[in-house]
């Protein structure tokens, strides 16, 4: 029995929740704001851990790591809340890029351009990955450092792995997590990140880690969490590398189609390379002349994208076309690139990004304050909108509506 686990469940400090993590290395981006978890006793937990702590000794991890590493794992609820709700939220692709390409963001990846420009370049040169393909993954994954997660990476794995729900995935990664211990490559106390178990600057989960995270510093260890970035970002550059990057060329680009072009070619099943002879057109410059699939994320009238091979190399990162844009669109900002030039379509409820900031500000001025009007409307928003129904005597939704917004425009 491992008695040092029941010592700091009782004695736990809160930590905080920093990003969440999906497909193939992690799925978010935006994150959700920081929240207290706190371990919590559970005697089934500690049965299972146990059990587990057997199968890791036998799977040829020294016992002294097992049990040190173990030892300080505690079940934490919160993981697994977050696990069960984590698709809740879908976003339209004028919010997502809204978010991933803001002009904060925008400005904080220019300026980690300009400070780490030499190693990035460094690694491109090794890589062939582009240096503003890599600020734009630093800048989803973790804001370019500043949210890699404060989350124990073996009390979050373990936990999800207790669950069930994914507990083969999770199981292996919480063994990859004791072999990086093993390893040598971080200490205990720095193992931290999502409440998912991705770590460090471009959130890896500990088995992308093991495969691909290099070290680039030449220091003996592959560490992605310190402070500085060089191991993440040439980590990241590695992944991509042998996921297939091709060095010069493009990710996509924007495009305008002609009229009565037949949306019916769209979809990343069909690649062709005589686009231009279609009709088709780069949005700024010229088409890239490879072959490409056209992608319509935002239907037949929203923003059109050819999209390479490269586009899908991205996407082993993190397999969301959302995803996929995001990356693209903030390292095309990055270069200084402008922004999308075609019409964003509405919302479910009919709204644009703009109306739903305009709806999160009039509700705001009125006393139903929506904290904030980046235009997502989040649990504060609906908050909000159901106080306000509330008082007016409304049915009582706290969903966002072309007629709600309007009688908010007429003080009603």
């Amino acid at each position: 029995m491992i008695v040092t686990r029941r010592v700091l469940l009782a004695g736990a400090a809160s930590l905080s929740l920093s990003a969440c993590m999906g497909g193939g290395i992690r799925a978010t981006t935006p994150r959700p704001a920081s929240s207290p978890m706190r371990p919590e006793p559970n005697a089934a937990f500690d049965a299972w851990l146990d059990g587990y702590a057997a199968r890791a000794r036998a799977a040829g991890i020294a016992p002294q790591v097992v049990d040190r590493a173990l030892g300080g794992a505690g079940f934490l609820p919160d993981v697994i809340a977050r696990d069960r709700r984590q698709t809740e939220f879908t976003r339209t692709l004028e919010d997502y890029l809204n978010i991933a390409a803001s002009p904060e963001r925008i400005a904080a990846g220019r300026a980690a351009l300009a400070r780490e420009g030499a190693t990035l370049r460094a690694i491109e040169g090794r890589y062939g990955v582009p240096a503003e393909i890599l600020t734009a993954i630093w800048g989803l994954e973790s804001r370019y450092g500043t949210e890699k997660g404060d989350i124990p990476a073996i009390s979050a794995l373990a936990t999800l792995a207790f669950d069930g729900r994914r507990g083969e995935f999770f199981e292996s990664q919480l063994t990859a997590a004791l072999r990086i211990l093993e390893r040598g490559d971080t200490t205990y106390a720095n193992l931290r990140g999502s409440w998912a178990g991705a770590m460090g600057h471009t959130q890896f989960i500990p088995t992308t880690y093991q495969a691909y995270a290099v070290d680039f510093t030449g220091d003996g260890r592959r560490d992605i969490w310190a402070d500085d970035p060089t191991d993440a970002l040439a980590s990241a550059a590695n992944y991509l590398s042998r996921m297939g990057w091709q060095t010069g060329q493009p990710w996509g680009q924007e495009v305008f189609l002609p009229a009565g072009f037949n949306t019916g070619l769209a979809g990343r099943g069909s690649t062709r390379s005589d686009w231009a002879g279609m009709g088709v057109r780069a949005a700024s410059g010229s088409l890239s002349g490879a072959p490409a699939s056209l992608i319509l994320p935002d239907g037949p009238n929203g923003p059109a994208f050819l999209v390479y091979r490269n586009f899908s190399v991205i996407l082993r990162y993190n397999n969301s076309e959302l995803y996929g844009l995001g990356i693209g669109h903030l390292s095309d900002r990055l270069r200084g690139g402008g922004p999308i030039q075609g019409t964003f379509q509405p919302d479910a409820n009919g709204l644009r990004l703009g109306d739903r900031q305009e709806l999160q500000r009039l509700l705001t001025r009125a006393g139903f304050d929506t904290q904030g009007d980046d235009g997502v409307i989040g649990p504060n928003s609906e908050a909000a909108i159901r106080a306000y129904q509330a008082a007016r005597g409304m049915p009582v939704t706290g969903r966002p509506s072309r007629a709600l917004l309007e009688g908010l425009r007429r003080g009603a």
